[in-house]
């Protein structure tokens, strides 16, 4: 019989887990596996659902409220009694809520992915002291990279049952002509600089590292942009932040898109100012499109950048050198060129159908061969 796999999210915005755990739900071979996917928060506009339509995976939205709701849990526990998983694979911080639902319905196999740094992946004591009490023993945990793995073991004493990094569709992201297109429809010119930035507007992302950066590198350059895709509960002090450096003709938001691949296409250099990281998609998408990526060696960024070859790595924290690197990009057209080309073959490593393949090996080996 298929395997029946239940991906458990918090939301199905645009952001890296999510898409990643999207992309899961879709790609698994259907003659070996049934899909299903459940929000905890109702949908968001621009989110992942028509994807999973499309698909014809199945979705939950249980209407979660913000904070501790207890209502998740009698929620999940029908919802995984009405899909019946032989594996439930959780994202994020909904292990609080889909372990209690699901422990009485006895799935083969919990698995969670650790997204981030291990210390970074649940913030809050509670979070912290269930991992420790149920990582290895009721829940399998996968990281998503070398640098998430080491942080696994060094926080809980222990190897997480697999090492599989994110993957992506790199053919999305060739899309010839869009340079053009994108620029012409944005009011942008050709000879315009743009340095695109994609990721949420949290503390996590350090967008406003991102626009000092940019105003320090660029602050005579009449012809460079920064192209700030995404959302979240720093766009007010970023906006504010861009007013205060004279850079509110030079600083765009974009906001959440549905279409990040047609943005990454119109620009020159992917930048990325994150204090913390796990495994970026936005890091891997960007080089798919053939762009070079300035960003901090934090995480598991310089498993996908090659300092020198694919882009510019810097110390985090080091604000100077960040600003350095995007202005050494801006002023060296012939090295950008030459990074974008070789950032492109590299993403070839980041294969979706790699991911996926990884991931059907392990929810096979934990559900021993389904029900």
């Amino acid at each position: 019989m298929k395997i029946r796999v239940l991906e458990i999210l918090a939301t199905l915005k645009r952001a890296g887990a999510e898409r990643m755990a999207v992309s899961l739900a879709r790609r698994l071979d259907p003659g070996r596996f049934e899909t299903g996917v459940v929000s905890l928060f109702d949908a968001f506009p621009g989110g992942l659902e028509p994807e999973l339509e499309t698909a014809g995976v199945p979705v939950w939205h249980l209407g979660k409220r913000p904070g501790l709701d207890l209502r998740m849990i009698p929620r999940l526990r029908r919802a995984i009694r009405e899909f019946a998983p032989d594996v439930i694979h959780t994202h994020s911080y909904v292990l609080r809520y889909s372990l209690p639902a699901a422990l009485a319905l006895r799935p083969a196999a919990m698995v969670h992915t650790v997204h981030n740094l291990a210390a970074r992946e649940a913030t809050d004591f509670a979070g912290r002291l269930l991992h420790q009490w149920t990582f290895g023993r009721a829940v399998a945990t996968v990281a998503v990279g070398e640098e998430v793995r080491r942080s696994y073991r060094d926080w809980y004493g222990a190897e997480p049952a697999a090492t599989i990094r994110n993957g992506i569709d790199t053919a999305l992201f060739r899309r010839p002509g869009a340079r053009q297109r994108w620029r012409a429809g944005h009011g942008f010119s050709e000879s315009d600089f743009l340095v695109v930035s994609v990721g949420r507007l949290d503390p996590q992302k350090n967008p406003l590292a991102m626009i000092d950066a940019f105003a320090a590198a660029f602050r005579g350059n009449t012809d460079a942009q920064l192209l700030m895709v995404g959302d979240g509960n720093l766009r007010d002090a970023a906006a504010q932040r861009r007013s205060e450096l004279g850079m509110a003709a030079k600083v765009h938001f974009l906001g959440t898109q549905a279409d990040v691949a047609e943005v990454l296409a119109a620009g020159d250099v992917f930048a990325l100012a994150s204090d913390w990281e796990g495994t970026p998609l936005a890091v891997m998408e960007a080089m798919a499109a053939g762009l070079p990526v300035v960003a901090r060696a934090v995480g598991g960024v310089p498993e996908l950048v090659l300092d020198g070859e694919t882009g510019l790595l810097t110390p985090a924290g080091d604000a100077a050198a960040f600003a350095g690197a995007l202005a050494r990009m801006g002023a060296e057209p012939t090295m950008r060129a030459a990074m974008g080309s070789a950032a492109r073959l590299r993403s070839e490593l980041f294969s979706v159908d790699r991911m996926v393949a990884e991931y059907a090996a392990l929810f096979e080996r934990l559900a021993g061969g389904g029900r």
